[in-house]
């Protein structure tokens, strides 16, 4: 019987995906692990040939990646670093946005299922049933969809812990918390809950909005949350578009920023302000996190074992928007 790529990958001690990627000259192969496999092709009389044919037919070399908008900085520096760290593997990226559409999302995995694309990242508002997913080649960024879906994510509670403390040190008595409820369970509903144990450990008054809402519903949120705690001196937001929003509302009802309210991003350092300001600001290692998301799914494409949760701690940046 001639050898197979679990040959191959067995006698050199290494990962189908690496065989993958050595004999399609992917070039984010350990140099060491590139020279055993191709000791193992040559003592196993292993036809490379016979490798491309293999994959031509099983795979389409192409994955999805599932974003709710494009037009958000984060989604797109995101999207890059993916469309980057898939092209090292030797895969194109389509790119689908998904907002609004879950017929789009759930599109795509049916063309997983049909081998019309060989897997998909998955960063969605849209919950699906753990028993459509099963055996998907998916890999997720924060949402939870069961066991058989991992995902990537960052240190959520302990950032935003860190940033309600410090609105706290800065003299902030009337501290708010301004996000969006995801539809999935979601790592994100972390930052809620940090927030409300900080105020219940400090006996703080909880000033929560945090709603359900679509890309583009930002405003009428931020509006809201002033309405509701118009004396609020201290806010974290969760996400970069809610804090550019709650600091136009701001600004329109003429506070100053940061002498009357401080704020704290999750995100929005690298966002370039009408206002010539930094965000204060919890920061994510996007890169790090595409990278990593890539390297799981195609360990799933090719049927190795792959991390359950994955977390990457955030970095705290100091801006304007906060007393230094």
């Amino acid at each position: 019987m001639a050898p197979t790529i679990k040959d191959v990958a067995k006698y050199a001690g290494v990962g189908l995906g690496t065989v993958s990627r050595v004999l399609n000259n992917g070039a984010s192969v350990n140099p060491e692990k590139r020279k055993k496999v191709l000791e193992a092709v040559k003592a196993l009389n292993f036809t490379p040939n016979r490798m491309a044919s293999k994959l031509r037919k099983n795979e389409t070399r192409n994955i999805a990646l599932l974003v709710p908008v494009i037009n958000h900085p984060f989604f797109a520096e995101f999207a890059y670093f993916v469309e980057d760290e898939a092209d090292k593997f030797g895969y194109s990226v389509i790119l689908v946005s998904s907002q609004q559409r879950v017929e789009k999302e759930a599109d795509i995995i049916k063309r997983i299922r049909r081998r019309e694309v060989d897997g998909a990242v998955f960063v969605t508002h849209f919950a699906h049933k753990e028993s459509e997913l099963k055996d998907c080649p998916i890999v997720s960024i924060d949402r939870i969809f069961g066991d058989e879906i991992p995902y990537v994510t960052t240190d959520n509670y302990a950032a935003t812990e860190k940033a309600i403390e410090y609105l706290a040190a800065k003299g902030c008595k009337k501290i708010g918390y301004i996000g969006s409820k995801p539809l999935v369970r979601s790592e994100v509903s972390e930052r809620e809950r940090a927030y409300t144990d900080e105020m219940e450990k400090t006996g703080g008054e909880k000033r929560i909005v945090n709603e359900v809402i679509m890309h583009g519903g930002e405003q009428a949120v931020a509006e809201k949350f002033f309405d509701l705690y118009p004396d609020t001196d201290g806010v974290f937001v969760s996400g970069y578009t809610m804090a550019k929003s709650f600091l136009t509302a701001a600004r329109e009802r003429g506070k100053k920023i940061p002498e009357d309210i401080q704020l704290i991003s999750y995100d929005g350092a690298f966002v370039q302000w009408n206002y010539s300001e930094v965000l204060t600001s919890v920061e994510q290692p996007i890169e790090k996190m595409a990278r990593k998301v890539i390297d799981m799914l195609v360990k799933k494409i090719h049927g190795e074992e792959v991390e359950k949760r994955v977390e990457f701690p955030t970095e705290f940046v100091l801006g304007d928007t906060t007393l230094k």
